[in-house]
């Protein structure tokens, strides 16, 4: 091999892993920026359950159904039924906790994961819990969530209780 062509293959070996370290940055950089746009993302659906959380505690049902899409389209599966609609969901929760004789309890969530399906969409898991005068009732919720104009709003909500102790 020739001076000049051990030059040239040298230049191409250098060429290539420039190309191939050019590569790695993007990719590394595009990852570090998507992991922040799902970090903030996660940030605000902790504050909308959180949000919901206060309203509740606080006695507001209109202002925890803030945390809901405000739509015909938005289901509630719990205790064995689906209420489907924003509405009929508001109408389902004053009956059951505001009603003659009825309490709403102190309301916590727990060990909340969230994870992110796309850039509008997350499915969100945990666990809730009542503090009642006589009772405590608990289970699990999932949530799909999705982002809109106005934040982020649970668009489907399944919620179980757990068996009385």
């Amino acid at each position: 091999m020739n001076d000049a062509t051990g030059r040239a293959r040298s230049v191409g070996i250098q060429l290539a892993i420039a190309t191939l370290a050019a590569i790695a940055f993007i990719f590394l950089a595009s990852r570090r920026a998507e992991n922040r746009v799902h970090e903030r993302a996660e940030d605000q659906i902790r504050t909308v359950l959180s949000d919901q959380v206060a309203a509740w505690n606080r006695g507001d049902l209109d202002g925890f159904m803030a945390g809901y899409w405000n739509s015909d389209e938005l289901v509630f599966c719990s205790g064995g039924t689906i209420t489907k609609g924003w509405k009929p969901t508001l109408d389902r929760y004053r009956k059951r906790y505001q009603a003659e004789g009825k309490e709403m309890g102190r309301l916590t969530f727990a060990d909340i994961h969230v994870e992110q399906l796309t850039n509008e969409t997350a499915l969100v898991r945990g666990r809730w819990l009542l503090a009642m005068n006589a009772t405590n009732p608990n289970g699990l919720f999932t949530l799909k969530m999705v982002r809109f104009a106005d934040g982020w709003r649970a668009v489907y909500d399944h919620t179980s209780a757990s068996e009385p102790k």
